[in-house]
């Protein structure tokens, strides 16, 4: 432990009496007051799939940290499951778990004078959640991946639960038996880990190893895996001796940290929400970074990955093939990363990907080479225009068309949209516009799955568009783009937008444009009132009081006055 912790504990009193005593109830002995005290933040939950097997994995760390010469005191963390809120009102929760795990995070570890943290997740929102607490901190950290599903099948077709979601679209444009539609449902999540994917948690687990806050070859790891619990306790060893030698989160998370975590994103195909999570931890850094910057790395980066929701494999066949580490080690030797990065293990990046090999198996087509790549430039493309000027993201990969013209589609929300959807009322050319479902005027951001997989699914993926102040599942596909800033309840472009309406989306000139004048969007606008927030009390209306644009983060502790 450092001599700053160190001091910062004793003056707490943590190691003196009475706080002693209540120490003991909880196991101490008189040889353990002198040990470092590293919390295990538990995301365990039988809520969801994605977090149901965690607490095993927790007791690992906890005997591995204790072995290695620690008290390891648990405690809880919450989750909410992305997928089964998806096309709720509870989905606008789920955004704001990010933030509430942040917070419970940062809670009892300032509050009880931890000297480090391990800390454990599966769904979508625990890994953000927990580095934005972990970077805000600044005490030595390391995340631990619950680990990622496996496939399931049905009638010999893979199967993971955007699977499902499509399905209901596919049943309700007549394309699908009620008894299919049965069998995938049944089928889709065969058991514990998070969505099979190259979605939001898998993306995010394999951002948080390219910037060292992880294990190497630890972020695709299947969770009934038995190497998973070799994992954790090879975590927690880790961990110790980066408390030992005062390595902290900041050492590790600088802005080249950074821009190697979006340069591994871009490569894998990765899920539109890395974008918001990522700008939120490196404002929780304090390390600048802007929409911006993930355009330029997008230009830099091909995908060099065949995943799903874009491609054909499911994670756990990615890592059969080296995983992160491979496609890691491919972009070093491209000068495309920044091989000189700290990471948790005190060693470079570089030192660790050392013994990678310089290039894939020739026996598979998972991971492409950078001279033959899935596509040449990265899949999110930042799009600007006055319908969008502090900008918006667009996941492009896997599309045959990348712009549209057409008459606009307007909702004030997801469930509206859906409908319209099932009953067959949204026809080629149109493009959907999806508003107040941003961070204030949700609130909470809600994904929107449910309407752009029921496109998929009755097959207008590639002949309709889709815009929303919202978000989307890291399983979404399609010509969507989401995060359009400012949102409708901040009065941006996107609350003006009228039935009927030319919009144009152009992916490869990065435009978003709503095609009025300026004049008449000027009357427009001198005539918009806002709307009545939807929730003006408990979690929900804190969150709409505090949270800021998505084009910074959707960060909630930067109000006016804050800091």
């Amino acid at each position: 432990m450092s001599e700053n912790r160190r001091s910062r504990v004793v003056t707490a009193g943590l190691r003196r009496t009475p706080n002693r005593a209540m120490l003991r109830a909880t196991g101490f002995r008189d040889e353990d007051f002198d040990k470092p005290i590293i919390g295990v933040a538990n995301a365990h939950s039988t809520i969801t799939p994605c977090n149901m097997h965690i607490a095993a994995l927790t007791r690992r760390a906890v005997e591995a940290l204790q072995a290695a010469g620690a008290m390891a005191p648990e405690f809880g963390v919450p989750t909410v499951s992305d997928g089964i809120a998806m096309g709720t009102p509870g989905m606008r929760y789920s955004l704001v778990s990010r933030e509430v795990i942040a917070d419970a995070i940062e809670t009892v570890c300032e509050g009880q004078s931890l000297d480090g943290v391990l800390a454990t997740g599966g769904c979508d929102k625990n890994m953000p959640g927990a580095m934005i607490a972990i970077a805000r901190m600044n005490i030595p950290a390391l995340f631990v991946y619950g680990g990622t599903i496996r496939p399931g099948y049905y009638k010999g077709e893979r199967l993971d639960i955007v699977s499902a979601f499509e399905a209901v679209g596919q049943a309700s444009a007549g394309r699908m038996s009620d008894e299919d539609l049965l069998g995938v449902e049944r089928n889709a999540c065969p058991g514990a880990g998070s969505c099979g994917g190259m979605y939001t948690a898998n993306t995010m687990s394999s951002a948080f190893e390219a910037m060292g806050m992880s294990l190497p070859a630890s972020s695709t790891v299947a969770a009934e895996a038995e190497e998973k619990g070799d994992d954790v306790a090879a975590a927690a060893r880790v961990l110790m001796e980066a408390v030992r030698a005062d390595r902290k989160p900041r050492d590790i998370l600088t802005r080249e940290a950074f821009e190697n975590g979006f340069a591994l994103v871009m490569a894998v195909g990765g899920s539109t929400n890395a974008v918001l999570h990522l700008l939120a931890i490196a404002d929780a850094a304090d390390v600048p970074l802007s929409l911006d910057d993930v355009e330029r790395i997008r230009q830099q980066v091909p995908v060099l990955c065949d995943l799903r929701p874009s491609g054909r494999y499911v994670t756990t066949e990615f890592h059969e093939v080296g995983g992160t580490p491979q496609v890691l080690r491919l972009l070093l030797d491209a000068g495309l990363l920044h091989g000189d990065c700290l990471t948790i293990t005190g060693q470079t990046l570089a030192e660790t990907l050392a013994d990678v090999p310089p290039t894939p198996a020739k026996d598979q087509d998972i991971i492409r080479t950078l001279d033959n790549p899935l596509y040449p430039v990265g899949h999110l493309a930042i799009l600007r225009g006055n319908l969008a000027e502090e900008g918006a993201v667009a996941k492009v990969s896997g599309l045959k068309q990348r712009r549209i013209v057409g008459p606009a589609r307007v909702f004030e929300g997801e469930e509206d949209c859906l409908e319209a959807i099932l009953a067959g009322q949204i026809k080629p050319g149109d493009v959907v516009v999806i508003r107040h479902e941003g961070p204030k005027g949700g609130p909470g951001m809600r994904e929107m799955l449910s309407p752009t997989a029921a496109l998929m699914g009755a097959g207008l993926g590639e002949s309709v568009g889709l815009i929303t102040d919202g978000r989307f599942s890291g399983g979404t596909r399609g010509l969507v783009v989401g995060h359009v800033a400012p949102e409708a309840a901040a009065g941006g472009t996107i609350a003006l937008v009228r039935e009927g309406d030319t919009v144009t989306i152009d992916a490869d000139a990065n435009r978003l444009t709503l095609e009025v004048d300026e004049a008449e969007l000027a009357r427009r606008r001198a005539a918009w009132q806002p709307p009545e927030p939807r929730a003006t009390r408990g979690v929900l209306g804190k969150y709409a009081q505090m949270v800021g644009s998505a084009a910074q983060g959707a960060v909630t502790d930067r109000w006016s006055g804050g800091a």
